[in-house]
């Protein structure tokens, strides 16, 4: 059984997209999927979310669509508008080297003519939930009749929302010579109706989700910008001094990038992914075994096989593609009955893909705040006080209680002497410059917008008695801190205080613009707001 990428019989184009995705082994479903679909067979497949089902048939369509020919060719019904996108993303990536490729997703809740406009380009692929390409094949924006491949992706969910009219309609109008591929998590008596109905000698293939042991392993996660991630892991790393960490990315390239970042920055570290050779691999993994290195740098598929039990900190720089993936990770922690600790690095909307893998290991992953310069600033001083108390211990010091005594003969006191060394040697940290990382260590009442935009609750100290008006709030908002109303979330006035919900980038540049603003000749007070409570009726702008 082929278990690499590289040895499969696809285009040299996809290999090289999927070397940059991180991939080399395949997962189960993958390893017993894609050669009976790249031998033209049709599979039906019991599977769970997070075993690797995109790209079981991701790469052998993308592999069978020829771009030269101007109609759809490929066809993946799913029930939910973020599954279409996150497929869609998916093979965007794996086509991403084929000239002409191209793929589009068609979904409810949008508007229909950004839609409309991107099937009259003639994709290869469409991704689709199943009431919304029925829309459009009745509209006749989109025709399937020389499709030459379908997939029903979560099968068993699409039943349940009612759409098993509307996929047999669409089953109906795909031409009889032609692959279909059903993926579910269950095989109800409908999916295997339908199984019966439309497909020709499939091949079954079962997938047993393995038992989820998650170890005695403290979980949290960090709401950064991507800007920023650099400078979070530094910080924690100094916070918290592990004697051996491994960080996990998702591709190579982010791998060796870190690397040179951290070494850059003066840390032991090394990268381990899939364009190592095995000497190479066993030199790096000898390293961090014996301590040389303390941060290890890894892709998924790279770390499969390590077995490191002194490992204190994972770290999951980037939040893993794959709900199983993050078991794997925060597994190389938390060993032989020792304690561990996991954090991840939440960037914006990945806080969605956070809360999947909190349901798929039935845990809960903390948010916390990242440590302040002052708490690095501690630690580094605490660190080095115990250094000296080392030293101190050991003995040896004459040659250097002489220099001690050359200066006092100069009137300066012992006291004044090693004052003056600790100063010298922790003056690289100082608690007192800004802090490039406060606008995501802010806490008050955490909201989430509409389209999931970390929002931020604001407390200012005047309403409608002092006859403000949203409009009074959003102008003030805009001049002082030179913030576009338009990013403004909700705005509740009351009699005597007023909230208003603005995104967290914007929070530091609100607080420190408006600190001395007037708002109707009113000198106001902003400041985030405590743990929200129930107040009165609330007025909206």
């Amino acid at each position: 059984m082929i278990t690499n990428y590289q040895e499969l019989p696809i285009r040299e184009e996809m290999k090289k997209a999927i070397a940059e995705m991180g991939f080399t082994e395949m997962t189960e479903i993958q390893q017993k999927a894609i050669p009976e679909l790249l031998a033209g067979k049709e599979v039906i497949a019991k599977a769970p979310t997070g075993t690797g089902k995109t790209c079981a048939f991701g790469v052998p369509m993308v592999q069978r669509i020829q771009p030269e020919k101007g109609y759809v060719q490929g066809v993946i019904l799913c029930p939910t508008r973020e599954l279409c996108l996150q497929i869609t993303e998916e093979l965007q990536k794996l086509g991403k080297y084929i000239p002409g490729f191209s793929i589009v997703a068609v979904y409810g809740g949008q508007s229909m003519q950004p839609q409309i406009n991107a099937l009259k380009k003639n994709p290869q692929i469409v991704v689709a939930t199943p009431g919304r390409l029925m829309d459009h094949m009745r509209r006749r924006n989109v025709a399937i009749d020389r499709t030459e491949m379908i997939v029903l992706d979560e099968a068993d969910e699409m039943l349940d929302m009612g759409f098993r009219e509307d996929i047999e309609t669409i089953l109906v109008k795909i031409p009889e010579e032609h692959q279909t591929l059903l993926f579910s998590a269950t095989l109800s008596p409908e999916i295997l109706d339908i199984t019966k109905r439309f497909q020709k000698n499939p091949e079954f293939i079962k997938i047993v989700r393995k038992e989820l042991t998650v170890p005695n392993i403290e979980q949290y996660y960090f709401d950064v910008k991507e800007k920023t991630k650099l400078d979070a892991l530094c910080r924690i790393i100094d916070v918290y001094d592990p004697k051996l960490a491994m960080v996990f990315c998702n591709t190579k390239k982010r791998v060796d990038d870190l690397v040179e970042m951290l070494q850059g920055r003066g840390y032991f570290a090394e990268g381990l992914h899939g364009d190592l050779k095995q000497a190479q691999r066993d030199k790096v993994m000898q390293k961090f075994r014996n301590g040389t290195i303390e941060i290890l740098v890894a892709t998924d598929v790279a770390a499969r096989g390590i077995d490191v039990d002194d490992i204190d900190v994972v770290f999951n720089y980037d939040v893993p593609q794959d709900e199983e993936y993050y078991v794997h990770r925060i597994g190389r922690t938390g060993r032989a009955g020792k304690a561990g600790k996991a954090f991840t690095f939440c960037v914006g909307k990945e806080i969605y893909k956070l809360r999947d893998i909190m349901r798929y290991t039935k845990t809960k992953i903390q948010q916390q705040k990242l440590p302040t310069l002052s708490d690095v600033e501690e630690m580094k001083t605490n660190i080095y006080l115990e250094k000296i108390k080392g030293i101190i211990e050991e003995g040896h010091l004459t040659k250097y209680i002489h220099l001690v005594d050359r200066l006092m003969e100069e009137d300066y006191t012992s006291i004044d002497i090693a004052a003056a060394l600790l100063k010298d040697h922790l003056s690289d940290v100082n608690a007192d410059d800004i802090d490039a990382l406060d606008d995501i260590n802010l806490g008050g009442t955490e909201l989430y917008g509409g389209e999931g935009e970390k929002m931020v609750r604001l407390f200012i100290n005047a309403g409608k008695k002092s006859k403000i008006r949203a409009k009074d709030i959003v102008g003030a908002i805009a001049n002082e801190a030179g913030i576009p109303g338009k990013t403004l979330g909700e705005i509740a006035i009351f009699d005597e205080y007023t909230f208003v919900d603005v995104p967290n980038e914007f929070v530091r540049d609100i607080l420190h613009g408006m600190k001395h603003a007037k708002i109707k000749g009113k000198r106001v007070h902003i400041e985030i707001a405590k743990k929200e409570k129930t107040y009165g009726k609330k007025r909206k702008k």
